[in-house]
């Protein structure tokens, strides 16, 4: 068969519309990406020759290419996620650097750049609407921070630093998985694994038969453990031996820091390129760089919110230590006058079974996953007038555990849908909870009359699967996690911006991204939501009152050190990137212990070597921007306190207050500023009292 033909029946090439997914197969991924990136290399050169400074002779022609680039990409990136496969993995890895070569080639095109600018100048620029200038105005900035606006060796030297970036955030995460592999503590006798739950003998028992004792069974050993969150964490909060508790703790905080796999240097040469690259850039340090594409204006806008909570929550986090010492006297602990870092969780976990008196596994039968989309459906329905249907059999899914569903207005017009892969499958899909998009909304023409493409979620969850004939029966923390990942996907296929490049969550700032989602997790606790969808799955009995009561107490149990251990990781994010300079007379470790000075309660011990596998600011998308959890959760805390005010048992004033936030969070996608869109649906600019409320630390 020829190349053409093949290239004909190629679905990743198809570009527009729902993917194919029963005919996507792993050996068209290369001969797909060779074929696109040669079209679209040769369609931006001819755009190059021919741009014109004009919404429909730069806009809409670059917005042809970058969609097809990502249509493609998206649904290989997906299955990556969700049907990962040796053979898929190889054609992924075969094609990424040509795709990534390509869109530097994009970001830094100079007559791109220089049409946008011109735009900005000219007289059609008054002509546009708001979310024609802000899509405008994000590509500048985009482009510049690409490096676009710096000739000859500045943009060598900003490539170069790109790159060594690139690597060095390899290396650090690599050095962090050797590091967290290579230790393991094998258990021999039964009264060093007091206390442990049977899953976890069975996880470390099974641990120690794949490090080479074929017959270790759960019952009697021997035991691996290792620092794997799943086998670290559960031994920390269960084992009764303190001194392996002490030995895991200073392993688990030690990692990558010393050897080989040391990553103090990596550390020390990342902030150092950072710095470098922002004055490259004209900015004074990292940080700025960063914040140039987010909703908080400066450093101190963020450093001025995290102290706010700084304050109210350190206090509250100095009691619930006093509190966990009494308890540990209580119970004739001799460390309870000088609890360690390693006795913290497992003096927690002993507090939380008996204050509250129930555990997740207990409320697993109430909530089967067929009765809480009911609920879900139910409620955004209740709020937002929409109506969710299913619509299996009209998209072609990757497993037959994928639902795909439409979601209708008022008037009955479909105007969304999604495809919902709710369950885990370890061997081919990754771990976590994801919302991403498939089809983005948009308006074009054909054949002469205006049509407006309708937009497509995937929503990807990772709960239990159906078993022995039961339902998948979720804990509420996989409740929680489904609506928060609904509130992403609303956010994408409820707005009505007609633009691509800001409808939905697209032109979004980092920072105001997750307020949908953290929104949606409010309504769990809402009592006509819970109490809606909370119903065994054998006898249809309602969850029963004194499990509502108990959820809503535990809800906020040591909510003041959570908040605060977020403010830790943030704030030091900020000062490595702001204020500290490499070379200086401070090391990144000193600035962790002058920063732990107000943000912990048990300082870090000397040899604690959290920022080696600080991996979020390191290796990941998070630096000078760890903060955005809590900045988004400020606003999502506020948005949901204007349905408690309306009142929400309150029908009519909750219909109203849903219209109200449907028309501005929702609708408005990325057309607008954020506050800008947050004080349209408020009447005012974001407080903070909202979220100490809900945890607990404010008086109500």
């Amino acid at each position: 068969m020829s190349e053409k033909a093949t290239i004909l029946d190629n679905p990743l090439l198809q570009g527009s519309g729902l993917p194919a997914f029963a005919d996507i197969k792993s050996e068209q991924v290369v001969p797909a990406f060779n074929q696109l990136l040669t079209e679209l290399d040769r369609e931006l050169t001819k755009l190059e020759s021919e741009v014109q400074p004009t919404w429909s002779g730069l806009v809409e022609p670059l917005e042809k290419i970058t969609e097809r680039l990502s249509w493609s990409w998206g649904v290989v990136s997906h299955l990556m996620g969700v049907k990962n496969s040796p053979e898929l993995r190889e054609a992924y890895e075969a094609v990424q650097p040509k795709v990534v070569q390509f869109s530097n080639k994009l970001s830094q095109s100079q007559p791109i750049y220089n049409a946008f600018k011109a735009l900005r100048n000219s007289n059609h620029w008054d002509n546009l609407d708001s979310a024609q200038k802000r899509i405008v105005e994000a590509a500048i900035r985009d482009t510049e921070l690409s490096g676009v606006g710096l000739q000859g060796e500045a943009k060598e030297r900003f490539n170069a630093i790109q790159m060594e970036l690139a690597e060095l955030s390899t290396k650090f995460s690599n050095h962090v998985l050797d590091a967290t592999k290579a230790f393991g503590l094998t258990l021999t006798k039964k009264e060093e694994v007091d206390g442990l739950p049977p899953s976890l003998l069975s996880l470390a028992a099974q641990a120690a038969r794949d490090a080479g004792a074929e017959n270790a069974t759960p019952e009697n050993g021997p035991w691996r453990i290792t620092l794997d969150f799943p086998s670290y964490f559960p031994f920390m909060q269960y084992s009764t031996r303190r001194d392996l508790r002490q030995v895991l703790y200073k392993a688990y905080m030690t990692r990558a820091s010393s050897g080989e796999l040391d990553n103090n240097p990596i550390i020390e040469r990342v902030l150092e390129l950072r710095q470098e690259l922002a004055e490259l850039l004209g900015y004074k340090t990292y940080a700025e760089v960063s914040l140039a594409s987010k909703m908080a204006p400066n450093v101190e806008a963020v450093e001025k919110l995290l102290e706010e909570l700084r304050q109210a929550s350190y206090d509250a986090a100095i009691k619930e230590l006093e509190d966990l010492k009494a308890f540990a006297a209580s119970k004739g602990a001799a460390e309870a006058d000088d609890l360690k870092h390693w006795d913290f969780s497992f003096w927690a976990e002993r507090q939380r079974e008996e204050k509250f008196a129930f555990t997740q596994e207990e409320l697993r039968p109430y909530f089967p996953l067929p009765q809480v989309l009911d609920g879900l459906f139910g409620l955004v329905k209740r709020i937002f007038g929409v109506t969710v249907t299913p619509a299996d059999g009209k998209a072609s899914v990757w497993h037959e555990d994928v639902r795909y569903f439409q979601i209708a207005n008022e008037a009955g017009n479909p105007i969304a849908y999604f495809y919902l892969d709710p369950y885990s499958r370890p061997a081919e899909k990754r771990g976590g909870a994801w919302m991403d998009v498939c089809i983005n909304r948009g308006k074009f023409t054909e054949n002469g009359s205006a049509k407006t493409r309708l937009p497509v979620a995937y929503l990807v969850c990772n709960q239990t699967p159906p078993v022995d004939g039961k339902p998948s029966l979720m804990t509420f923390t996989e409740v929680e996690t489904l609506f928060h990942e609904f509130g992403h996907g609303l956010h994408h296929m409820l707005t009505k911006v007609d633009y691509t490049g800001a409808a939905g969550i697209n032109n979004v700032e980092w920072d105001a991204v997750e307020l949908p989602s953290q929104f949606m997790e409010n309504w769990c606790y809402d009592r006509p939501t819970l109490f809606g969808m909370a119903k065994h799955y054998e006898t249809g009995e309602t969850l029963p009152e004194h499990y509502y009561q108990k959820l809503l107490a535990a809800k906020n149990y040591m909510s003041g050190s959570g908040i605060l251990r977020q403010l830790h990781f943030s704030l030091l994010d900020i000062e490595l990137h702001h204020r500290y300079r490499p070379g200086g007379n401070e090391t990144p470790k000193d600035v962790r212990d002058r920063i732990a000075k107000t943000t912990t309660v048990i300082p870090p011990l000397p040899e604690d070597a959290f920022l080696c596998a600080f991996g979020h600011i390191f290796a990941g998308g998070y630096a000078a921007g760890y903060y955005s959890y809590k900045w988004a959760e400020v606003l999502s805390a506020d948005a949901f306190a204007a349905f408690e005010e309306a009142g929400l048992e309150n029908e009519e004033a909750v219909k109203a207050t849903g219209k109200r936030y449907r028309d501005t969070v929702l609708a408005l996608g990325g057309s607008q500023h954020p506050m800008e869109i947050f004080k349209s649906f408020r009447g005012r600019e974001p407080s903070t009292e909202p979220l100490l409320r809900h945890n607990g630390l404010a008086a109500a």
